[in-house]
């Protein structure tokens, strides 16, 4: 019996792919394990950044280094992008663009059969691996369901509904190992929604590389608003979540969707990247500051509690000092209440590597670290403002070595907050923030209501 363990990097619609492979190994009869002990090691692989890419051939050096006989396969963007540079590290078996990572599962036990090679004083050097990889754009317009439904621990369902992007910011190589936008049928979302509920979990989590796209390759054309209607009207989930959204596709009417259900997490992560026009333009993003900060305004007067997060890049070639500061300034004035913050690096064959006028590394460190302050301080910011009023919390899972007597739980409104008692997870609690302690707010449960036993 062939064992495998998956190691995860990137973005929630990565995950999910990820979890999709596991199950499908898992229906073959295959037993997931820890890394050290697998015949099979698959890493699902992030390319955002120089640094992603970084992380994951430090893993496969580690991954080989404790078990030499283990069999790597590497997929996702980062073997979509450069297969042969993955191809020729030691330990690599097999190297699965995107185009081909549906074959992982049918390939699994070929794999599990190749030869190894020596190890230590008797090495010899290893045969650059195999590769598959297709053109992303000629992948089938048919998108398959990837569902992280509780793998290692999720109390959250991630569904990933779109993959792809039409847009070609000037930074972005996720187009170019992703393909174009695509999306799941309507019927396919709905029937995985009420599968997903009805195996108990309360809260799922709707992802995508380009989520407001959603439906526009669909015949007929769906906008994703009517989605989350036909979710709302159509299933029993509890609470439905989205992740990040591009700041246009933030309307009014999807803003009045949320404040008018309570199923509904008040919480929208819009990609900023800058608050320099001049830079947004030479990003080749399609809105302006003035148009972002009307959806922040719109967001905080219909949902004056609602988690408001940002992306920001920092260091994009030619971006001066002002530039910086204009971000700084425009973040701190609004009403964020978290960042993530992403230093700049090049990425092969995006129009910004071709720009003449890329900054040191030290600047692009120095500046993300005032971002990451700043946001910092705009979460400490969130949680005090939380701080005597009732949340409506879904509990998760502890961790395997966790001692304490505390119980990690998510609020409607993106808050890490703890629950100084041990409680099973996947359950709705009423609770009162009393304090913070930097990281999370402590929350005391409060006697249950009917809200809150339906989940509401």
């Amino acid at each position: 019996m062939t064992t495998f363990h998956i190691e995860q990097f990137g973005c929630r619609a990565t995950q999910a792919d990820g979890a999709a492979i596991e199950r499908q190994l898992r229906a073959q009869g295959c037993t997931p394990t820890e890394a050290t002990s697998a015949d099979v090691v698959v890493l699902n692989t992030c390319t955002v950044t120089a640094a992603a890419d970084a992380q994951a051939r430090d893993a496969i050096r580690k991954i080989h280094a404790a078990s030499p006989t283990t069999r790597i396969i590497v997929t996702g963007c980062y073997a979509q992008r450069a297969p042969e540079e993955i191809a020729a590290l030691s330990g690599v078996t097999l190297v699965v663009g995107n185009s081909h990572k549906p074959l992982i599962p049918s390939l699994l036990h070929s794999v599990s059969a190749a030869p190894s090679f020596p190890h230590g004083e008797n090495a010899i050097p290893y045969p650059s691996a195999p590769v598959l990889r297709g053109d992303v754009f000629a992948t089938s317009d048919v998108l398959v369901a990837a569902v992280l439904g509780g793998e290692a621990n999720h109390t959250r369902p991630i569904l990933k509904i779109q993959d792809g992007c039409n847009s070609r910011c000037s930074f972005c190589v996720i187009p170019f190992v992703r393909g174009r936008s695509r999306s799941l049928p309507v019927p396919t979302v709905l029937s995985e929604i009420r599968n997903l509920s009805q195996r108990g979990f309360r809260e799922i989590v709707l992802s995508g590389i380009n989520l407001g796209t959603y439906g526009r390759d669909l015949w007929p054309r769906v906008e994703f608003l009517d989605l989350l209607r036909q979710i709302l009207d159509q299933t029993e989930v509890e609470r439905l979540r989205i992740s990040s959204i591009e700041p246009l596709d933030v309307t009014q009417d999807l803003i009045d969707l949320f404040a008018s259900s309570a199923r509904i997490a008040p919480h929208f992560h819009m990609p900023l990247q800058s608050a320099s026009d001049r830079i947004l333009a030479a990003m080749h993003r399609w809105y302006r500051t003035e148009h972002y900060s009307r959806r922040v305004e719109l967001i905080h007067d219909a949902l004056p509690h609602a988690a408001i997060g940002a992306d920001v890049l920092s260091g994009f070639p030619g971006e001066s000092e002002q530039d910086h500061a204009a971000t700084l300034r425009f973040i701190d004035e609004r009403p964020f209440t978290y960042l993530h913050v992403f230093s700049y690096s090049s990425r092969p064959g995006t129009k910004a590597a071709q720009l003449g006028n890329h900054l040191s590394a030290s600047v692009i460190k120095r500046r993300a670290r005032d971002l990451r302050a700043l946001g910092e301080q705009k979460s400490a910011a969130f949680q005090h403002g939380q701080i005597g009023r009732t949340l409506q919390v879904l509990t998760l899972h502890r961790r395997a070595n966790d001692c304490s007597a505390h119980t990690p739980a998510l609020s409607e409104n993106y808050l890490s907050v703890m629950i100084p008692d041990v409680l099973p997870h996947n359950c709705w609690l009423t609770v009162r923030a009393t304090h913070a302690d930097g990281k999370h707010l402590i929350g005391l449960p409060q006697p249950i209501t009917e809200m809150a036993m339906l989940g509401a």
